[in-house]
């Protein structure tokens, strides 16, 4: 992992740290740990890889699926583990993470930040990868059934993608909602411990089971425009890109159950 950590192409100083703080040795730390995740506890498979840029700013785009992070935390990991020359991939991360102090430092150190439109524009305009969930919280609450649906994206990263001339990489996360498979969620007792909810399973735990996990990469998507379109336009934009996640889903779940069958 220390050996990736070197490759990837950041501007990192004589001490292993960026201009945004991020740094060599908790990326390296990091994956450590998430590595084992994805390739011994979930058994991540990786498709489409080819289509993420292996250089400048981009867009990943997807849906929530799982309850909580885990399927961010799968597509951060395959930028590292699957590219050539290894990425760091950088989420916007909820606000509530930074109440929690050791959460606070370790998301900051490895590159994922606080979900605030400057942000997200200042490390595009730097060339760097941002992966977005547009469902926000509300695609994390989805309950078992509801496992590989969409809810209503928002509108800002379409917005984000044309001032900053930025493509857009759509992809599709599927399994998370088998391996937490969640049955309810409270919201009163997330509110008590500062989260948004905590995910009820038929087990109680809400602990990810060890499901085989996907992640679908489609082609990069390009818009015109400048952010300043009405509504209606990014309506538009944003339902293609609704579309061709619902696409790769679909996609996903039939070569999925075709390689069970065999």
């Amino acid at each position: 992992m220390a050996e990736r950590a070197d490759r990837l192409e950041l501007p990192f100083n004589e001490f292993g740290v960026d201009p945004y703080g991020i740094s060599k040795k908790h990326i390296a730390l990091a994956a450590s740990v998430l590595a084992v995740l994805y390739r011994n506890y979930f058994r991540v498979k990786c498709y489409g890889i080819e289509h993420v840029p292996p250089r400048g700013r981009g867009m990943l785009v997807g849906n929530h699926s799982g309850g909580y992070a885990v399927d961010g935390a799968m597509v951060l990991t395959s930028m590292f583990l699957e590219m050539e020359p290894p990425r760091l991939a950088q989420g916007m991360a909820e606000k509530f993470i930074n109440r929690f102090p050791v959460a606070s430092l370790w998301t900051s150190r490895t590159g994922q930040f606080t979900g605030l439109p400057e942000h997200a524009r200042r490390l595009l305009e730097d060339d760097r990868l941002l992966m977005i969930f547009p469902e926000g919280a509300r695609g994390t609450a989805k309950l078992y059934s509801e496992r590989y649906s969409l809810v209503d994206f928002g509108t800002g990263f379409i917005r984000l993608a044309l001032q900053t001339r930025s493509p857009i990489i759509p992809f599709a996360f599927l399994g998370g909602g088998t391996a937490l498979p969640t049955v309810a969620n409270l919201y009163g007792l997330g509110r008590l411990l500062g989260v948004p909810y905590i995910p009820v399973t038929p087990y109680l735990l809400p602990l990810p089971l060890p499901a085989p996990l996907e992640i679908h990469y489609g082609e990069p998507l390009t818009f015109s425009g400048n952010g300043d379109e009405d509504d209606e336009v990014i309506a538009g934009y944003v339902e293609q890109v609704k579309s061709r996640i619902a696409g790769l889903i679909e996609k996903g779940r039939a070569t999925r159950g075709r390689r069970k069958a065999e």
